[in-house]
């Protein structure tokens, strides 16, 4: 068991409050963190003592991960929670909390790092046995190299960045005349985005359904599934509209998908709060997209209709405590949606 009396909230905002929130309730103390901007804001009133960062560039406050671990120590805090955005998936990031002494509310710097490689991720779930996108599991160096590939895959076919997501290093090439540019540009805007040019190949399937999994961990090897969320609704490959559950998820695709997420949870050593997002064809054939490593912005939607503080359970695992979800086949109860403006 881990004793945590006073976490630090390295985020601002709703997240911010949100975190402030469980932490009351779990009877732990909230530090929050500000930018010049930021002082008068909720989450800085609504916490038991507030650390200034510094000026209002994200740069130079909120991404600093130096002034980040600095102000948990000095303000007495045994652990950091990193909210969704800024660090909160950054490898170095959570080895720098722990390297201080402090526990991470969140996954292992290892397993933040194999499922942020998308071509690490894609590998380790085909040996987990969980199904995967037709494409490279390794990255491609050039135009060259992806010709053949998407020869033997058919196109349509999707050019992704190994690095990052939201869309930034994405192209769908229609037809091998456009490889060449597209795989430029997507090599040149992953750089920009993530300082990483490396790109792979997917197949591009057809108008699918996007379908999210949420899974919990704890230290005593167990993850569970708290069902779906459907995230179809999108601009510019940014989700709209999350709801849960989906209207287009039986029971028994349901329990499908959910023994899928909880393989690719258990292949990385997982541990926290997590999402694991597929792909659903029109068939029924589901295929892994990617692993989000982290509490995701539309997490209420599920707290909502299966009755779980996932907050308050990631603060739990934290302290060495097991999962309090009870055992057994989870159903929702009711509907619940967000939108984004």
């Amino acid at each position: 068991m881990t004793t945590i009396k006073r976490v630090l909230v390295a985020n601002r905002g709703e997240i911010a409050l949100r975190i402030i929130r469980a932490c009351h309730e779990e009877g732990m103390e909230a530090v929050a963190v500000y930018s010049e901007v930021d002082r008068l804001s909720p989450h800085v009133r609504a916490a038991d003592a507030a650390v200034a960062l510094g000026p209002a560039p994200a740069a130079e406050s909120y991404l600093d991960a130096a002034k980040l671990v600095a102000a948990a120590r000095h303000s007495g805090c045994q652990a950091l929670h990193p909210g969704y955005g800024f660090l909160s998936e950054r490898a170095p990031f959570a080895e720098a909390v722990t390297e201080a002494g402090l526990t991470f509310v969140g996954p292992s710097a290892a397993a933040i790092r194999a499922m942020g490689d998308k071509t690490e991720a894609r590998r380790r779930m085909q040996a987990a046995g969980v199904p995967i996108v037709p494409g490279t599991t390794r990255p491609l160096a050039d135009h060259a190299q992806a010709r053949p590939e998407a020869a033997r895959l058919g196109y349509p076919v999707l050019l992704k960045a190994v690095a990052g997501g939201g869309g930034k290093g994405m192209r769908l090439v229609q037809t091998e005349a456009e490889l060449e540019s597209a795989f430029e540009a997507a090599q040149s805007e992953a750089l920009k985005a993530f300082g990483a040019g490396e790109v792979y190949l997917e197949k591009y399937l057809e108008r699918p359904r996007h379908i999210e999994i949420q899974v919990l961990a704890d230290s005593f090897g167990r993850v569970v599934s708290l069902g779906e969320r459907e995230c179809s609704i999108q601009r510019r490959h940014q989700k709209l509209i999350e709801e849960a559950p989906s209207l287009a998820v039986t029971p028994a695709l349901r329990r499908r998908l959910s023994d899928a997420a909880t393989a690719a949870a258990g292949a990385v050593g997982y541990l926290s709060a997590g999402t694991i997002e597929f792909l659903l064809a029109p068939s029924g054939e589901f295929y892994f997209l990617e692993m989000n490593t982290r509490l995701q912005v539309e997490h209420p939607v599920t707290e909502l209709v299966y009755g779980v503080d996932i907050v308050r359970e990631q603060l739990r695992v934290a302290t060495g405590q097991p999962l309090r979800v009870h055992a057994g086949t989870l159903a929702p109860r009711g509907h619940a949606i967000e939108c984004r403006i």
